[in-house]
């Protein structure tokens, strides 16, 4: 990211701090304030790809955190939302697809500060070993996740969940049985291998074009407590919490800042102290796979 994008990004923050404060007292006062389900991928220090975060920005961003808002699980954070009672904002911490280097420093911390994570993972790669191909496309593959990194990690707390049987756009797949592979068999061949349970599924890619309405449904009928997009947005109390909404982070402290205060470009209308909340806002997000 360039350096004035940078900077004006903190500019604006900066600027419109004092509306943010406000009315985030006046949405946690209403207990309706919102709950930001944040998405990593890559942590490693090569900044190999647009989705790879330095060890030292994902320690700076999660302390950011850390001190100032309610870190919660993905089931906390659906309590809060059926209640439609949540009086204090609330951030969930997920990661995408499954990079062995998240095992070297990122998944550590989050143990080591007893930060709850759902840790969504693409099962083929893990089974092959192989690289994903968006990291392939770029000619910077980087190493899976392994079976025992999953084993050790859901021994330490993390929760895993699916990512798909293999890193697919399912809003281009029609066939149920395929859909079903990917949602059902994915989930149950997971648990089988870790012998826990898995209850949070993640689109690939998650945009909008992405979220097939029959993979939600398989996984609703299926026993899924939820599933999770990844284009950006807001999570408010008395929406449906089975969808939830993520914003995917990239290496900078001001997105992150920008984002998780409420951005007030996003909310224009909707986010006022004398009109209910909107169930759900987007967020634009820097171009990511996911």
């Amino acid at each position: 990211m360039s350096c004035i994008r940078r900077t004006a990004r903190s500019l604006y923050y900066a600027a419109t701090l004092p509306y943010r404060w406000w009315t985030r007292r006046i949405a946690e006062a209403a207990h309706r304030a919102a709950v930001v389900v944040l998405t990593y991928h890559r942590v490693a220090d090569d900044r190999a790809t647009p989705w790879t975060m330095s060890n030292r920005m994902f320690t700076r961003q999660i302390e950011w955190l850390a001190a100032r808002f309610d870190l919660v699980s993905l089931a906390e954070a659906q309590r809060k939302l059926r209640a439609g009672d949540n009086d204090r904002t609330a951030v969930c911490i997920t990661f995408d697809d499954g990079y062995a280097d998240n095992c070297q420093a990122a998944i550590p911390l989050l143990v080591r500060r007893q930060i709850p994570c759902v840790y969504f993972v693409t099962l083929q790669n893990v089974l092959d070993g192989v690289p994903f191909d968006h990291d392939l496309k770029l000619g910077k593959p980087a190493p899976p996740n392994t079976l025992e990194q999953l084993r050790a990690m859901a021994d330490a707390g993390i929760e895993i969940g699916s990512h798909g049987y293999e890193h697919v756009d399912m809003g281009r797949i029609e066939d149920p049985r395929e859909l079903q592979r990917q949602v059902l068999v994915s989930r149950l061949r997971i648990e089988k291998l870790l012998n826990r349970p898995v209850r949070y599924f993640a689109f690939p890619f998650g945009h909008g074009e992405h979220l097939s309405p029959a993979a939600m449904a398989i996984a609703r009928k299926g026993g899924y407590a939820g599933v999770c997009s990844c284009g950006g947005g807001y999570n408010f109390p008395g929406q449906d919490p089975f969808l939830l909404a993520r914003i995917p982070m990239d290496d900078s402290m001001s997105f992150l800042k920008n984002c998780v205060t409420i951005d007030p470009r996003k909310v224009r209308g909707a986010f006022s102290p004398w009109q209910p909340l909107a169930p759900s806002l987007e967020v634009h997000v820097p171009e990511m796979r996911s």
